[in-house]
């Protein structure tokens, strides 16, 4: 859409013409099988591990500790679920504790496990967002297998301690992984000094497409396969490989981390400019997570009196694309699931949006949501009335 102002990098970015660029050899004329022995499969091959090396040189890895996905959830669920099974395997007890804040691809893994007969804890977080450290020490105590505590919070931006948390697994002999889908390209990321055993990341989230991801693994014994076939990728996550997914991948990896520093203060700026002036434009607003540190690309608020969907479909008439974390479901607006973790009421909880930017986001864009916000809360808030009193 022409002029149209996009602030929900959170959910997806565009691809970058540097990636785009890496790529297309291998939509093309390097459309070999990278298994295969002969120089169509050796050249397929080629740009398959200088892509593994590229992601390992940005998270601080080593090339073999990378194993390409699908995405995030793909990758979220080998680590919790293939977790899991590889404990039942050595014999030991299938039970994980994640916290209640965590993407629903780790929820729904975990769920998983306790209907393959496991357990699950969930691990309760304060009213910033934050897993508190005594609940943690509590599940610790019952010998999971493993616990999984995302590193940014994908609706609110809170960043958990994730060093202090993998210390606390490592000394206890619990396996610990993190979800890093939004940490990677705004936080610096050492794999081979982080007390973690699993880090799941995505591509479409830093500039790369959509359709591919990877999980770092510290210890291959550590894991299951959740899909059963050949031997590629260490028979962890067998398939013949996304090769053109993978290249790019690994160019915006490359470039996420060589930009990571000046993009990540460059956008902390842009979001206290946000923040500022929404406060001023509308002073009831309930900003969430601000008592815990948080990612610089990340806004989360509530309106008093206001619901999400009502907001969001607004602002896209006004010309801005922002997202929330509620869900509709049968014509009722249910709260996020990450707000209820810390308490936020139900009636502040469904009124929630989340504005998060990008590479591409400029002041102009950031003054221009500000400008529409204020007119729509009105409008938002007076149909509100309108219907109660209907």
């Amino acid at each position: 859409m022409t002029g149209a102002v996009y602030l929900d990098h959170a959910a997806t970015t565009p691809v970058r013409p540097e990636v785009r660029e890496a790529m297309l050899p291998y939509l093309d004329e390097v459309f070999g099988n990278p298994s295969s022995p002969h120089r169509f499969g050796r050249a397929a091959r080629v740009g398959l591990e200088q892509a593994r090396r590229q992601v390992a040189l940005a998270l601080g890895a080593e090339p073999g500790q990378v194993f390409f996905t699908s995405g995030g959830t793909e990758a979220d669920n080998l680590a919790v679920l293939g977790g899991a099974l590889a404990a039942r395997d050595r014999g030991g007890p299938m039970r994980v504790a994640v916290s209640a804040v965590e993407h629903k691809a780790v929820l729904a893994a975990a769920h998983a496990v306790a209907h393959l007969g496991g357990e699950e804890e969930i691990i309760p977080v304060g009213p910033d967002g934050v897993v508190r450290l005594d609940a943690l020490d509590a599940a610790l105590a019952r010998r999971p297998a493993l616990v999984s505590v995302m590193w940014v919070n994908n609706e609110t931006g809170a960043i958990q301690p994730v060093a202090e948390i993998g210390r606390r697994c490592r000394a206890a002999g619990v396996r610990f992984h993190t979800d890093a889908v939004q940490a990677f390209g705004h936080l610096p990321i050492a794999f081979h000094a982080l007390p973690c055993d699993l880090l799941s990341v995505s591509a479409h989230k830093i500039g790369g497409p959509k359709g591919v991801g990877a999980l770092l693994v510290r210890d291959r014994a550590d894991l299951a396969p959740l899909i059963r076939g050949g031997s590629q990728q260490q028979g962890l996550r067998p398939g013949t490989e996304n090769i053109a997914g993978a290249v790019g991948f690994g160019r915006a990896a490359e470039l996420a981390a060589r930009e990571r520093p000046e993009h990540a203060c460059r956008l902390a700026g842009l979001r206290n400019r946000l923040r500022e002036r929404l406060a001023a434009a509308v002073p009831d607003l309930v900003f969430t997570a601000e008592g815990a540190e948080r990612a610089p690309h990340i806004l989360n608020l509530c309106v008093p009196g206001a619901d999400s969907e009502a907001l969001l479909m607004h602002l896209d008439l006004a010309g801005v694309a922002a997202s929330s974390g509620s869900a509709c479901t049968t014509g009722a607006i249910e709260p996020s699931h990450v707000l209820v973790a810390m308490g936020v009421p139900r009636e502040l909880a469904v009124g929630a949006l989340r504005f998060s930017l990008g590479r591409a986001t400029t002041e102009a864009d950031v003054d221009r949501a500000a400008e529409v916000f204020p007119r729509v809360v009105e409008k938002v808030r007076a149909l509100a009335g309108v219907l109660a009193r209907g």
